[in-house]
């Protein structure tokens, strides 16, 4: 797997990954991670990706960290 790419986030790490037929994006938020895959058939390029992984995608995950941070809060409390 290797990194080929990232997008620019004031809050998270995002990379973007290629690795046999699939481009795997990865948000990093403190001690959080999640990862997206995807079939390069379906997307084609890396800049096929990049619009797919626009602001609303972005501020869905941003929110997905939100919840995760609250459950470990949560869970460590």
């Amino acid at each position: 797997m290797r990194i080929i790419d990232s997008i620019p986030h004031p809050a998270m790490s995002i990379s973007i990954f290629q690795m046999n037929n699939k481009f795997i994006v990865k948000f990093e938020a403190g001690p959080m991670e999640q990862a997206f895959k995807f079939q390069t058939e379906h997307v084609n390029s890396l800049e096929g990706l990049k619009k797919l992984i626009n602001d609303d995608f972005i501020k869905t995950v941003h929110l997905r960290f939100n919840d995760m941070f609250l459950q470990m809060k949560n869970t460590l409390a």
